[in-house]
């Protein structure tokens, strides 16, 4: 086995808006508080090569990931099939995403960027090397909180001392995954970390540029191991905060450090612990599929548009409003699905699945938020030794919830489909696990 790291500095400058937590909030950025990175390793096996590149954005725009994809093959000639784009999903960095509202995207940062993801791949490329690959599993406890099942938001004093822990921790990940890759000679050149949970320590009120805990736990973790660089996977983090969220900017920036140690701590723990795994097999399959959308008619979309209208054209309307703002939203996301059903657009599009077998660990991968229930599912008829879900990769379409979720309706279940363009899902939850299901096959097979 063969296998290489790049990176490369996607920090914006200071001044655009960050993305995240609510409509038309702008929150323009004040400074760096720690620095944004795509960073990529490659990997060859008998004679076939992947590329997995990690970001740290909140997601990105299906059309930027074959962007990134060609820059790629041009460069060295790999085929694009074998190139995974992920994001980590922090909402501390610019808007990269095509959501409405939810942050202003900054087009001359969003014209270099595949440019900039694409370097990191192509340095990963060209540094391929004989290398072996470790892993280990290792708990990872006292970070996230299902707000979906666990709603109590507990007291700041409460969350940063150590021995926290959630009400109910099974609704929530307890364990982090760690792959590092060696040198032949013994020196680390990168590791891996994988685990699910909003990276939202720092939220609506704060203006700083980070990674979020994941990204500054693994800069601090590569500080430590000079010369090797640190990959962020997100899981299933759909219904999953950091156990700090909606807290004033000074005290969100001092619990940052907090639970981006007690991640640190975790992975590396997991870079102690990891052991030989023999890669027997290195494979990539995609699944391009048209997950199921409710069927809402023009006359469904008008009638949904009429009350947003009646907020926004009460008299004496304020735009400093967050009903308001989150009224325009809605209505300019019903108008334009209107427009497109008027002109015949197809008013859904199929996305990509993405496999990638690494020996015994199966990464199955979606532009999606999946929640916790779905990933249990998954995990749980899953035949691979190690079966990762992996969202936010190759885009991003929003959330996947659950079937008690999507019953109720609400923020996930309908409110984002619109905020990134699309009808809620009719039943994502089976489709979603039966879709990875057969994805896994096709790695297995």
């Amino acid at each position: 086995m063969r296998a290489g790291f790049g990176k490369t500095d996607i920090t914006p400058r200071v001044g655009v808006e960050l993305c995240g937590f609510g409509p038309f909030l702008q929150r323009r950025s004040v400074g760096v508080r720690d620095r944004l990175w795509a960073k990529a390793v490659a990997i060859e096996h008998s004679g076939s090569t992947i590329v997995i590149v990690s970001c740290d954005l909140i997601g990105l725009a299906l059309h930027t990931i074959p962007q990134v994809r060609e820059l790629v093959q041009e460069a060295t000639g790999l085929s694009t099939d074998s190139i995974m784009v992920h994001c980590t999903h922090t909402h501390s960095g610019p808007c990269t995403a095509l959501y409405t509202g939810w942050g202003e995207r900054d087009n001359p940062y969003n014209e270099i960027l595949p440019s900039r993801i694409a370097d990191a791949c192509i340095q990963a490329l060209g540094k391929l090397t004989e290398a072996t690959i470790s892993y280990a599993e290792v708990p990872c406890e006292g970070i996230g909180l299902n707000r979906e099942y666990d709603r109590d938001s507990p007291p700041l004093e409460d969350v940063l001392r150590d021995d926290w822990r959630p009400a109910k921790p099974e609704l929530t990940d307890t364990k982090c995954h760690v792959l590092t890759i060696h040198s032949t000679d013994g020196q680390m050149l990168g590791f891996m970390s994988y685990f699910g949970c909003h990276p939202v320590v720092c939220c609506e009120v704060t203006r700083y540029i980070h990674g979020d805990f994941v990204g500054v736990a693994t800069n601090m973790l590569e500080r430590e191991t000079p010369g090797s660089i640190g990959l962020f996977l997100q899981g299933a983090q759909g219904d999953i905060n950091s156990c700090v969220v909606h807290k004033p900017e000074k005290e969100a920036l001092l619990a940052l450090d907090v639970i981006a140690a007690r991640y640190a701590r975790a992975v590396r723990q997991g870079l102690c612990d990891a052991k030989p795994i023999k890669v027997d097999a290195l494979k990539s399959s995609h699944r391009m599929v048209n997950f199921t959308r409710k069927n809402l008619s023009i006359g469904d979309l008008r009638q949904a548009l009429d009350p947003e209208e009646v907020v926004i054209n009460t008299p004496g309307a304020s735009d400093d409003s967050s009903e308001v703002r989150m009224a325009v939203v809605k209505a300019v996301a019903i108008r334009k699905r209107i427009a497109m059903m008027e002109a015949g657009v197809p008013t859904s599009q199929p996305v990509e699945l993405h496999g990638i077998r690494l020996g015994p660990i199966s990464l199955l991968c979606s532009p999606l938020e999946i929640f916790q229930a779905i990933k249990n599912e998954v995990i749980a008829k899953a035949t691979s030794v190690v079966p990762l879900v992996v969202g936010i990769s190759n885009g991003d379409i929003g959330y996947a919830p659950d079937r008690v979720t999507a019953a109720k309706g609400g923020y996930a279940a309908d409110m984002v489909p619109i905020i990134v363009g699309e009808f809620p899902f009719q039943d994502i939850h089976t489709e979603l696990v039966q879709e990875l299901l057969d994805l896994e096959k096709e790695l297995l097979a």
